[in-house]
C-alpha cells in the first residue's frame, strides 16, 4: 500500500509513505517527505537539510516500493484531485465530500485547470500506463484511489470536526495565545494523530518522532507530509479491506474511511 501526500505543484515536495501487511495487520515500511528521499538507496539514505519538489515518476516510486517490500504494491492511494476526465473546477466528488464535512470544517479545496491541473492529469495517466487504473468503485488489487486525510482523520479520531494538524494555520487555530502555546498545541495533536495511527499500523510511532518545539516551518512541514502521506495510505488499506466508502461519480471518487461506529 502506496500513501503519497501529493503537492498541488512540482515546486512543493510530496510525502510518500508504504506499508505492508505482515501478516498480523499493517506495517510502516517507510514514511518520507519527499519522492526525492523515497527513492534514494538505502545506503545513501541519511538527513536531509530541505526537502525539494519534483515531478512524480510513478514506475520509478512503484519500482522503489516493490524493491522494499518484495512484492507488488496493491493499492496506490493519492491527495490529489484525480478524475478521469481533466480537472476545470468542483467535481461531484468535491461537493459530495463538502455536504458531508463542510459543517465539521472539511470541506474540499477548489481544484482548477492549473491547480493541480496537468500534474493530476500525468499522474493518472501515468500509473494507468503501468497497471494502475483511477479506481472510483469496488477496488481490488493495482488500483490508484483518491484520498483526502481531513475527513479521514475526524473519522479515525471520532472528532467533532477537522483537526487542527497544519503548521500553517497555527494562528488561526489558537489566535489567543503565543507562539511557543501554538507550537505545543500543535506537537500536541500530532502526537494524537500518531498515536491512533500507531494502532492501525504498526511502527508508526518509531518511524515518525515529533519534530522539537524550536524546529524551523519546512521541518515542520516535512513531518507534517509524512504524517499526512501515512494517512493516505491508511485509507487505501481500508478500501482494499472494504472499510472505506467513496464519494463520487463515475469519473472521480474521494475515498474515506467508514467509522468503527457506522
Amino acid at each position: 500500500m502506496l500513501g503519497i501526500d501529493a503537492a498541488w505543484t512540482q515546486q512543493e515536495p510530496s510525502g510518500i509513505a508504504l506499508i505492508v501487511d505482515n501478516g498480523s495487520g499493517w506495517a510502516l515500511v517507510e514514511a518520507a517527505a519527499s519522492y526525492a528521499v523515497f527513492l534514494q538507496p538505502e545506503k545513501d539514505a541519511g538527513p536531509v537539510a530541505r526537502h525539494r519538489g519534483s515531478i512524480p515518476n510513478p514506475g520509478s516510486l512503484l519500482a522503489a516500493a516493490t524493491a522494499k517490500i518484495g512484492a507488488p504494491v496493491d493499492v496506490v492511494a493519492v491527495d490529489m484531485p484525480l478524475s478521469m476526465t481533466s480537472i476545470v473546477g468542483r467535481r461531484a466528488s468535491d461537493n459530495m465530500i463538502s455536504t458531508l464535512y463542510g459543517a465539521r470544517h472539511a470541506s474540499t479545496h477548489t481544484p482548477s485547470m492549473t491547480r493541480p491541473g496537468n500534474l493530476s492529469d500525468e499522474l493518472r495517466e501515468g500509473f494507468e500506463r503501468i497497471g494502475y487504473p483511477l479506481t472510483v468503485k469496488d477496488p481490488v488489487s493495482r488500483a490508484l484511489l483518491e484520498v483526502y486525510p481531513h475527513p479521514a482523520l475526524i473519522e479515525l479520531a471520532a472528532a467533532d470536526r477537522r483537526l487542527p494538524y497544519k503548521q500553517s494555520k497555527i494562528r488561526k487555530y489558537w489566535p489567543d495565545v503565543g507562539p511557543v502555546a501554538r507550537r505545543a498545541n500543535l506537537l500536541q495533536t500530532w502526537s494524537d494523530i500518531v498515536g491512533l495511527l500507531d494502532g492501525e499500523i504498526s511502527g508508526v510511532t518509531a518511524a515518525l518522532p515529533l519534530p522539537p518545539i524550536d524546529a524551523r516551518a519546512y521541518e515542520l512541514k516535512a513531518f507534517e507530509d509524512a504524517l499526512d502521506a501515512v494517512v493516505c495510505a491508511w485509507v487505501g488499506a481500508c478500501a482494499l479491506t472494504g472499510r472505506a466508502r467513496a464519494y463520487g461519480d463515475e469519473n472521480s471518487a474521494i475515498w474515506v474511511p467508514v467509522s468503527s461506529s457506522a
